[in-house]
């Protein structure tokens, strides 16, 4: 694997990080593989039952690397569609549909597409120095990586067209307030709570979580209706777990459950 990226595997659980700090982190070509790579491998083992994605330095990720697309070294405009095909697109999906929680550390400066990727994550929390920046409006372009998608659903209409047309950065505190991220962080304990809310998940029961994960983003697209039959289903297919065995006796033994992940 490439060291823009670097993957470390814990009891049960996988932290990535984002490695060109000299860059804050920004996207290139071959972080962008490596970091799907990273991704997908953790995303399919069954023995990693949850990831954590942070960045290493001051800052979590600045997007994009503009050195790669400097009108002076380019016969004509870059194909950015094709970037985001490409690149940006498949990682969003990969994310989201990852059958287990993605926990984002946000440690410093999350703008552009780096931003958005923080947001693509199931829960995020950031360093009370960290902050939030829809850059795109400052050199022309549209928010990308799911941008669009996440603040005017997190956010509403007013606030996510005030973020993507003006680039404000948004404090950490204030995107915690706002309901953008779980929650932000001293920066000195940042790592220490997102590496026990991980090493917590990976103990927990998987497939409930992976379903839960499932029926809250589909809950936006559907009637009450059909999320409650959505819900009975899956109710049902979590009902038909080792977890749930364990969770009932656990209650009435009066001790911690011991859950396995496993369908």
């Amino acid at each position: 694997m490439s060291d823009t990226v670097l993957k470390t595997q814990h009891d049960g659980w996988a932290e990535i990080t984002l490695n060109r700090p000299d860059r804050r982190n920004a996207l290139n070509e071959e972080m962008h593989l490596a970091l799907r790579a990273a991704i997908e491998e953790a995303a399919g083992d069954e023995a990693c039952r949850a990831i954590l994605l942070t960045g290493n330095g001051k800052g979590f990720c600045a997007g994009q690397d503009l050195s790669d697309r400097d009108p002076r070294k380019l016969d004509g405009p870059p194909d950015l569609s094709d970037t985001i095909a490409r690149f940006y697109n498949p990682l969003i999906r990969l994310i989201r549909s990852a059958p287990k929680p993605v926990v984002c550390a946000v440690n410093g400066v999350a703008a552009g597409a780096g931003a958005n990727i923080a947001l693509a994550c199931d829960i995020v929390l950031a360093a009370e120095s960290a902050s939030f920046i829809q850059a795109f409006a400052k050199i022309g372009l549209v928010p990308d990586a799911g941008g669009s998608w996440a603040l005017t659903r997190l956010l509403g209409e007013a606030r996510a067209k005030a973020l993507a047309l003006t680039g404000e950065p948004l404090p950490a505190a204030k995107a915690a307030d706002w309901g953008l991220i779980w929650k932000a962080c001293p920066d000195d304990t940042l790592m220490e709570e997102a590496r026990a809310l991980v090493a917590g998940f990976a103990k927990g029961p998987t497939v409930g979580y992976a379903l839960t994960k499932e029926l809250i983003q589909d809950a936006p697209n559907n009637s009450l209706d059909a999320q409650l039959d959505l819900e009975a289903d899956y109710q049902g297919r979590a009902g038909h777990t080792p977890d749930y065995a364990e969770g009932v006796l656990a209650f009435f033994e009066k001790r911690p459950p011991s859950f396995s992940g496993k369908a």
